[in-house]
């Protein structure tokens, strides 16, 4: 115990002098001395610090004054079959290599060389199998492999799923709706009889655990890949349908995700349905919020269309990961758009200046901006942030707080937090720009939410608490944007 106690010292002690004789030195290596800091002060196993944030959220995460009591969800639903990635691929006589993107999968050997791509960076992502008969053959191999789990799948569906878990809540999902993802949904979720079909939409979810290998690649990160030959959901052949199924239902709150999945489809029919989209989203009455869930895209110019067809400005939140939000960035030539990646988990700075960008330029951060974006809820693996136009949301500090902690229960396949089976990855210190002017930010395990506004935008931060051994990825996302638009408050204009 002694010696650990030298090695902090003398660690704490080299923070110390680096930083005062020079303030500029990388952030990325005093990161890394903080973390090993932290990681020796409280590693004696009784996960103090994790016990503390996980404590601190209860008292934080509070309903908000006014509670949505009819949420409807469209309109991607599919039933998701989970296998080990490297074990399918093995099964279907597939070699290990190099990994390369591809934006559109074409072959096994593109499915191969896309899976190793994302599985090298520990990074989630989605992508279109093109050839109908060959990931027909893939699905029914994942079905029969030992171990494959059906689950519901569709971010909608995910979704509408979660928030049905809240008894106080009526969720109408709608979607292509299979006998199979109909039999998996929670009985209480209301389904329009017009999205009901015979067949079921297969998505293929291939997972992998952190340090698992695959020839000569190894996974920094436990992640999944997806992939799917979905027309149905493809084509959001539900998306009028379940516009004209709100005037019935009446709902306080519409959330709508599925966007990501024209992408595969090319240019002349996604150009098509995104001004039919529009059209469809414009039919919602003005008073009724959308949330938009965005998903793993590849194609700047659908990108730019999602935000230049007036998508992005007509829905008042939005809910996406640290890719997308890159991404995003990237098409649209946004601040540090010249980052082909993030290196790591993504500095706060760099999230909070490409945030406030997405509300100034597509929202209304801009006092004279018609837009009615004014909500961003960004997730990643070690930290989520909130980031909402001043005077239109409230309750953000719970809403930000569940979130987290539904990604470290969930993770894990615990009600609630396990202190013991979590970790904190997050930096305890930060700035909240890349460039100045900017403030630096400590956060405090016993207040675990750090605030700050940037122009008329209030940023909110928490920490997420990682499962260390995870039991399932896939609906982290969705789970995590359903957490918190139900403890979110949209404020009467």
């Amino acid at each position: 115990m002694w010696r650990r106690a030298i090695v902090a010292a003398v660690l704490a002690l080299i923070v110390g002098i680096w930083h005062r004789s020079d303030p500029e030195l990388p952030e990325r290596a005093v990161r890394y001395l903080s973390a090993s800091l932290r990681s020796l002060q409280g590693g004696t196993g009784t996960a103090a610090v994790e016990q503390t944030i996980a404590t601190a959220w209860e008292a934080l995460i509070t309903s908000p004054a006014k509670q949505w009591s009819r949420v409807a969800v469209g309109v991607n639903a599919c039933v998701d079959v989970v296998v080990s990635g490297v074990g399918l691929l093995q099964a279907l006589a597939v070699d290990p290599g190099a990994g390369q993107d591809h934006e559109v999968l074409r072959s096994k050997e593109d499915l191969k060389e896309t899976f190793i791509h994302y599985m090298e960076k520990g990074a989630a992502a989605e992508r279109f199998y093109s050839d109908k008969e060959t990931f027909q053959r893939i699905a029914r191999a994942a079905v029969e492999y030992p171990g494959a789990q059906l689950y519901v799948g569709g971010n909608a569906a995910l979704i509408g799923q979660k928030l049905a878990t809240h008894p106080h809540l009526t969720v109408l999902l709608c979607g292509p709706m299979g006998p199979k993802l109909h039999e998996l949904l929670d009985e209480q979720i209301v389904v329009p009889p017009e999205s009901l079909q015979e067949t079921d939409e297969f998505h293929l979810i291939l997972e992998y655990k952190a340090g698992e290998r695959w020839g000569s690649s190894v996974a920094p990160h436990a992640s999944r890949f997806i992939f799917s030959h979905d027309q149905a959901n493809g084509e959001m052949n539900a998306l009028e349908v379940f516009v004209a199924s709100l005037e019935d239902f009446q709902p306080d709150l519409v959330v709508l995700s599925g966007l990501h999945m024209m992408e595969g489809q090319g240019r002349r029919l996604w150009e098509q349905r995104l001004r039919e989209a529009v059209v469809a989203m414009s039919d919602i009455p003005n008073e009724v919020p959308i949330h938009l869930e965005l998903a793993s895209m590849t194609d700047k110019d659908y990108m730019n269309s999602i935000m230049q067809e007036q998508v992005l400005p007509i829905v008042n939140s939005i809910g996406l990961n640290e890719q997308e939000l890159l991404f995003l960035s990237q098409a649209g030539s946004g601040p540090h758009s010249q980052l082909a990646a993030w290196d790591g988990v993504p500095d706060v700075g760099r999230v909070s200046d490409i945030l406030l960008w997405v509300l100034t330029q597509h929202g209304r951060a801009d006092a004279d901006s018609e837009a009615d974006l004014t909500r961003v809820h960004f997730h990643t693996l070690a930290y989520h942030i909130l980031a909402t136009v001043d005077g239109f949301w409230a309750n953000q500090v719970a809403a930000v707080s569940a979130g987290a902690r539904v990604a470290g229960s969930q993770a894990c396949g615990t009600q609630a937090i396990d202190a013991s089976r979590v970790v904190l990855k997050a930096p305890l210190e930060f700035y909240t720009s890349h460039a100045e002017p900017r403030e630096k930010v400590t956060l405090s395990p016993a207040e675990p939410v750090a605030v700050w506004r940037r122009e008329n935008v209030s940023f909110h931060l928490t920490p997420v608490l990682v499962c260390r051994h995870p039991l399932r990825t896939v609906g982290l996302g969705d789970a995590i944007s359903a957490e918190g638009l139900l403890y979110s408050e949209m404020l009467e204009q």
